[in-house]
């Protein structure tokens, strides 16, 4: 590897890192602006957003300009097209987490108590960790995390399955909770969608530390 291409990666890896810390800072505040209902701090998330895309289109271009001046080849172009890839799915996370800081703001508008409990069973705290474990995978290239995290995803699928149940009963017995149970189906299903982007990342990470593809394959 050559010192010019070497000083390109090294730097695109802590551009990669900034956009993943602030992702998960977004998603972090987003699902405690649903839990505390806060209206404020969901606020704080659709600000930021801006800066999360604009970060994703910085790195994207550094990409670019890395395989148009240095042809990369074997590990290093790995891990460019590993890059441009996880770099979408973040940004994608941080347009979810934006989504769900739009539903608590909703959700703090509604000032009626609830009648009807959704058990979300941890998965958003599932979700956060997942993430977590993701960013982890990526910055140490850890097969045995990022295997960790294809495993788990299955039961944010779950999870999403139970809500949406509960959602569709509680409907029956109180059909006048509809705008607050539409608003928490909408939120589980953003923490699914979370859910499946923070595997992609995971796969990504297996592919740069194994140079196969294993999405659409059991992880083992």
């Amino acid at each position: 590897m050559s010192v010019h291409l070497h000083k390109a990666i090294e730097s695109l890896k802590m551009r990669i890192l900034e956009l993943s810390a602030l992702v998960e800072e977004s998603v972090i505040k987003s699902i405690k602006a649903v839990d505390t209902r806060d209206a404020v701090l969901a606020q704080q998330v659709i600000d930021g957003d801006n800066r999360i895309d604009l970060v994703e289109v910085e790195v994207e271009e550094e990409c670019l300009k890395i395989l148009a001046l240095h042809q990369p080849v074997a590990t290093d172009l790995r891990f460019i097209v590993a890059v441009l890839k996880i770099n979408n799915d973040l940004e994608r996370i941080g347009d979810l987490a934006v989504n769900m800081a739009s539903r608590a703001r909703k959700l703090a508008e509604i000032k009626t108590p609830p009648l009807v409990r959704i058990d979300f069973q941890g998965g958003e705290n599932r979700v956060r960790e997942m993430l977590r474990k993701s960013l982890e995978s990526l910055v140490n290239l850890d097969e045995k995390t990022a295997k960790w995290v294809c495993a788990v995803d299955k039961e944010i699928d779950e999870v999403n399955r139970s809500v949406h149940k509960q959602v569709l009963e509680g409907l029956k017995k109180h059909p006048e909770e509809v705008e607050r149970l539409i608003l928490l189906l909408s939120v589980s299903r953003n923490l699914e969608r979370i859910g499946d982007h923070t595997t992609n990342i995971a796969e990504d990470v297996l592919y740069m530390v194994r140079g196969e593809i294993v999405r659409h394959t059991r992880v083992e």
